[in-house]
């Protein structure tokens, strides 16, 4: 079994755990922006029913006002919430996590939460079921 590398030092992993944490910020941030392409799409297809109960209730006017010139409405320019989502995705987003692995793997082998490792084996009870380390996470 080859030697496992040195643990890093105090520095390198507080360093590397405040790096973790704020993509993990960034990870919640990504979900409400899901989350509001969900509602913003769900929100254009309730206008629908919107424009539909309008007409029928006589107001055609008000549903061919809603209907030409909101539904389907870019919600920024030149976009819809897909749109953003896949530029951030690609571009943001995808940049955030590549450099947030690269320097876990050169500074602490990969393991980005090896702060949290560090804190379990410190808390857990030796022998106790259901305290186990477990293997160490990597990547």
């Amino acid at each position: 079994m080859p030697d496992s590398p040195p643990e890093p030092d105090d520095a390198t992993v507080d360093a590397v755990g405040k790096l973790v944490f704020a993509l993990e910020t960034v990870e919640q941030a990504r979900g409400h922006l899901y989350a509001f392409h969900h509602l913003t799409g769900t929100a254009d297809f309730a206008l629908g029913d919107a424009v539909e109960g309008l007409r029928k209730a006589g107001h055609a006017e008000w549903a061919e006002r809603i209907e030409t010139e909101l539904i389907g409405l870019n919600v920024l320019p030149d976009r819809w919430t897909f749109q953003v989502i896949e530029e951030y995705d690609d571009g943001y987003y995808q940049a955030y996590r590549d450099l947030t692995r690269d320097v876990a793997e050169d500074l602490t082998g990969g393991r980005r939460h090896l702060h949290e490792e560090r804190i379990k084996r410190r808390r857990r009870t030796e022998g106790r079921p259901g305290h186990e380390m477990g293997r160490p996470s990597s990547g």
